[in-house]
């Protein structure tokens, strides 16, 4: 794939998912900003794999639900590398309950760290990326905000006006050469779904058409064609990457 751009900022890019999306995008060969915000260690080492395969990176750290530090951080990278040209908005959290147990304070909180972080990634981007009349934004939604889930009423809500704000923010990108996407990631192999035993495993995967979780390189891999040029023509999409689960 092919990409005119020369950077990334990668939110919550210190482990799981996005990880994998940062090293797949090093590997096509962007400098990663690698955000996080706890456990520096986490970041540095990530930042170490993909020095030691030849990619650049950079670690920043900031709360990417908070205003004035995202706004803060992208301008450090602008001053740093002349350009933003692509973002990533990974980060996010859960607090799973019953909705009968849910307090507002636990729906709330997953709706301002999800939802607003993607909303400040998206704006920061809009205005640095528009001053190059050039960019790509991915926002990594879920499959929940398709289908819903039992115990995650805040976390498909976020997911799911996650997918509507999208839309709108690839409506007011296109006259400026900005393009935004977002994916549905599935069932995906991670550290907790290791944990799982066989049989909760089986009856996961036997939803699945095609029979297995996801890998991380799976999502990376739907990010950087989203993002490259390849994709040049595609903006306002939400892309399934669920294994055939919800079609």
């Amino acid at each position: 794939m092919v990409f005119s751009g020369k950077n990334v900022l990668v939110t919550g890019a210190s482990k799981g998912i996005g990880k994998e999306i940062a090293k797949v995008l090093a590997d096509y060969g962007l400098k990663v900003w690698i955000n996080y915000r706890s456990k520096p260690e986490l970041a540095d080492a990530v930042k170490s794999e993909i020095e030691a395969q030849g990619g650049q990176a950079a670690v920043i750290c900031f709360d990417a639900s908070d205003e004035e530090a995202f706004v803060s951080a992208v301008k450090a990278i602008v001053e740093s590398d002349g350009e933003l040209s692509y973002l990533v908005n990974n980060a996010g959290i859960t607090n799973d309950k019953l909705a009968l147990r849910m307090k507002l304070a636990d729906f709330e909180n997953v709706i301002k760290t999800n939802l607003d972080s993607a909303f400040l990634g998206c704006r920061e981007a809009l205005k640095a990326m528009g001053k190059k009349r050039f960019g790509s934004v991915v926002n990594i939604s879920s499959i929940v905000s398709e289908t819903g889930n039992l115990g995650q009423v805040n976390y498909s809500a976020s997911k799911g006006a996650m997918n509507s704000m999208t839309k709108s923010f690839a409506l007011e990108g296109a006259p400026r050469g900005i393009r935004f996407n977002a994916i549905t990631p599935g069932f995906i192999a991670t550290d907790m779904t290791e944990e799982l035993s066989d049989e909760i495993k089986t009856s996961y995967t036997d939803k699945i058409p095609l029979g297995r979780f996801g890998d991380p390189k799976d999502v990376a891999e739907a990010v950087a064609f989203l993002l490259s040029d390849s994709s040049g023509y595609i903006t306002g999409e939400i892309l399934k990457v669920n294994g055939g689960m919800y079609m």
